[in-house]
């Protein structure tokens, strides 16, 4: 069972990896819309109509995409989306660029995703932030979540394993 677990991890290793090159390879704008996309798939914005938007493209105010979570639009979900090189690590004042335009609009919610990293500051800065809801997204971590979430992926094989029911075979 080891073998085949092992072989499971590595093969989504490899799928994480495969997914963050394809993500870079597109252009920022399609980064934003998948963003998302996988918030809308993890639940978030319910099943209503127009319960999520990418804000347009420039002078976004710091605000990438926009998830209602209700139908009424009363809570939401703000999202900023950096598409950037694994190489290029999101710091304390990328955060708090991103605090500052939640601020600006009264916002108490944000997700933060990237492809590459946070640095440790940034992350003291969530940690430490006491005013607002803010969740951040490694690469890693998004890859993982679309696997989950099916966003961006399809099944190849799915295997059954199965086991001996001893209960079929006891004495009654």
């Amino acid at each position: 069972m080891n073998q085949i677990e092992d072989a499971f991890a590595q093969l989504n290793n490899k799928l994480i990896d495969d997914l963050l090159q394809f993500i870079g390879e597109q252009d920022p704008k399609f980064f934003e819309k998948l963003v998302v996309d996988l918030l809308v798939a993890m639940g978030y914005g319910g099943d209503f109509e127009d319960a999520a938007k990418v804000t347009q493209f420039s002078n976004d105010g710091g605000i990438d995409g926009i998830i209602k979570e209700d139908a009424l639009g009363l809570d939401k979900v703000y999202l900023q989306a950096k598409r950037w090189k694994e190489t290029n690590v999101v710091g304390a004042p990328d955060i708090h660029k991103f605090m500052g335009a939640l601020m600006s609009i009264g916002a108490s919610k944000g997700v933060y995703i990237t492809t590459s990293s946070f640095s440790k500051a940034a992350l003291d800065v969530v940690a430490s932030n006491k005013s607002l809801k803010l969740v951040l997204i490694d690469g890693k971590q998004l890859a993982g979540y679309m696997i989950k979430y099916n966003v961006g992926v399809i099944s190849q094989h799915s295997y059954t394993i199965k086991r001996v029911d001893t209960g079929y075979f006891e004495e009654e």
